[in-house]
């Protein structure tokens, strides 16, 4: 499959193993955050117990990449960035984030070409995450003047 390929229909979805090879993902996405010293800022970011967050990941990703829309099914609907605006996220929690999922990418049996997708696909809501807590961070100072 090439990369133009991926992000049609649920083909992202089914190159990724579908349900299942995407709850390994998230499983060792956040088994790299918490073993990681470079991923520690955003690890104190998570409860201590990851159960939920795997949850909420897994489902999220299992939607996000053309399957079913298991997130909203059981958490309802969520628009990326401002669900993680009360979390202080810069560029380099950023890359902390994003460190951690190129790591569990290569931890599985995905072609280059998905692995590269995905990266590049998901910089761009983390990217959004970080412009909304920047603008949230200059509106308060405005107000504070």
């Amino acid at each position: 499959m090439t990369q133009a390929e991926y992000g049609k229909e649920d083909q992202t979805f089914q190159a990724a193993g579908g349900i299942d090879g995407i709850q390994q993902l998230v499983e060792d996405f956040y088994g790299v955050m918490s073993s990681s010293d470079y991923a520690a800022v955003i690890r104190h970011m998570h409860p201590g117990d990851l159960t939920v967050s795997i949850d909420k990941l897994a489902r999220f990703l299992c939607g996000w990449m053309g399957g079913p829309k298991r997130y909203s099914e059981k958490y309802g609907g969520i628009a990326i960035p401002p669900a993680h605006s009360h979390l202080p996220v810069g560029e380099s929690e950023k890359q902390a984030w994003l460190g951690c999922m190129r790591e569990a990418l290569d931890k599985q049996d995905y072609p280059a070409e998905l692995k590269e997708y995905l990266i590049e696909q998901l910089t761009v809501p983390a990217s959004r995450i970080v412009l909304l807590r920047q603008k949230i961070q200059q509106s308060q100072a405005q107000q504070q003047q």
